[in-house]
């Protein structure tokens, strides 16, 4: 079995685990479990040593936290990139696949990290590559070879370099933050007295729309976190929500209630030309595009129940797509399109469910009471999503296959309103 044939098997392709600043402490539940690992040999680099902190201990990290990698340890000796590994040798100590690197100083003070990837069983080189960083950049740097070993065993693009937004509250004071996949290096990109909801990513991973009540009203904002300036997106009479961005990061669709009850509208990114999209004697809300940016799916309760509909950037006729239950939410697309994650009502419990949707085939992923906000991964492999535990808001993953679930909390806070980013460009 070649080495991409032996990784598609298996049956976790798993989440970063998030951990936050030490004042915030990250309890981790693993309720899932899945196949065995694939074996790999991350050696510490030649002459990483120089760096603050080594890149190899964030490859390895990010690689043993996505539950789909076994890490082989070959002791202490560093590994070149420059010289070809003995293959026979490291597959007898029981690794597949291994990484060599070195790290080499340049004259104004920046390095370049050199790697290549080995098969071990068909003792060949499955690829390599370079990347120039400031020392500052080791977890970046890390994060960038994990999606390379990633992407190059498992044939999927990895996720260890984007971000995930989310809302903390902690007494009566709320936080959105920014931190990588695997929850470190938060950084606060707003605090306030009054609630925060309904992040959302533009395409560039540069901007955050959201909703603020600061001005004791429901007000969309976008905000630019490199500057940290924030816009007014929309505020106009009664309710401005649910701002989710279009593929080409032009547009945005928002819930308004300026002409009566809440309905979809579709605004500039600078919050020009508000145009309405649905016209319904119900609630429509919660606007999520489809990849393809062609068309906006939504909550509504039109036919007397909460289902999920979709309806075309033009406006026109809404079609129903959600048939089975009674009350279906919050639809969130792949970003290939063919799936929908959704939270679905069973028996009284709030659940993640997924559709396919061109078989329209459903599957209920949790098993919990109350989950909400879900968002995929840029691969589509995993789900993040809001649910409740003792009383408290914490964040939880389940694969789209349902086989893996995951819990995270943060100590005497509650954590919500999660939102996946998407996958940087370098």
């Amino acid at each position: 079995m070649t080495m991409l044939n032996k990784l598609k098997t298996l049956l976790f392709a798993g989440i970063a685990l998030l951990s936050m600043a030490a004042h915030a402490q990250l309890a981790i539940e693993i309720t899932g479990a899945g196949a065995s690992r694939f074996p790999v040999a991350i050696p510490i680099f030649e002459n990483e040593g120089a760096l603050p902190r080594a890149v190899t201990d964030v490859v390895r990290a990010d690689l043993e936290r996505s539950g789909l990698f076994n890490l082989v340890d070959l002791g202490l000796v560093a590994l070149p990139e420059s010289v070809r590994p003995d293959l026979v040798n490291i597959r007898a100590r029981g690794a597949d696949a291994v990484l060599t690197g070195s790290v080499i100083a340049q004259a104004d003070g920046r390095f370049d990290v050199r790697f290549r990837l080995f098969d071990t069983q068909r003792q060949s080189e499955l690829g390599a590559l370079a990347i120039r960083m400031a020392p500052a950049q080791y977890r970046n740097t890390g994060h960038r070879i994990a999606d390379f070993v990633y992407e190059k065993l498992t044939g999927q693009a990895g996720y260890f370099s984007t971000r995930i937004a989310y809302v903390v509250k902690s007494g009566g004071r709320y936080e959105l933050q920014v931190a990588d996949a695997d929850g470190m290096n938060p950084q606060t990109a707003l605090v306030s007295r009054e609630p925060i909801i309904s992040p959302s990513w533009a395409p560039d991973g540069q901007r955050l729309a959201y909703v603020s009540f600061e001005a004791k009203k429901p007000v969309v904002y976008v905000h630019n976190l490199p500057t940290g300036q924030r816009n007014v997106l929309a505020n106009f009479r009664g309710s401005n929500s649910g701002p989710t961005w279009s593929p080409d990061g032009q547009r945005l669709a928002v819930v308004l209630t300026k002409d009566g009850n809440s309905q979809l509208y579709i605004l500039n990114s600078d919050g020009s030309g508000a145009r309405r999209v649905t016209s319904s004697g119900g609630i429509d809300t919660e606007p999520a595009w489809s990849p393809d940016g062609e068309w906006i799916y939504f909550s509504s309760d039109r036919s007397g129940g909460a289902q999920i509909y979709r309806v075309s950037v033009n406006g026109g006729t809404a079609q129903r797509v959600t048939f089975q239950g009674t009350y279906n939410v919050s639809p969130r697309l792949s970003s290939d399109g063919k799936s929908m994650a959704y939270i679905s009502r069973n028996e009284g419990r709030f659940q993640v469910a997924i559709m396919d949707l061109a078989t329209r085939q459903t599957t209920v992923l949790t098993n919990s009471n109350r989950d909400e906000s879900p968002s995929f991964a840029p691969s589509g492999r995993m789900i993040l999503y809001a649910t409740e535990s003792g009383g408290r808001g914490v964040l939880s993953a389940v694969s789209s296959d349902g086989r893996i679930k995951q819990r995270l909390s943060i100590q005497a806070s509650d954590v919500r309103e999660p939102a996946w980013g998407p996958q940087p460009k370098f």
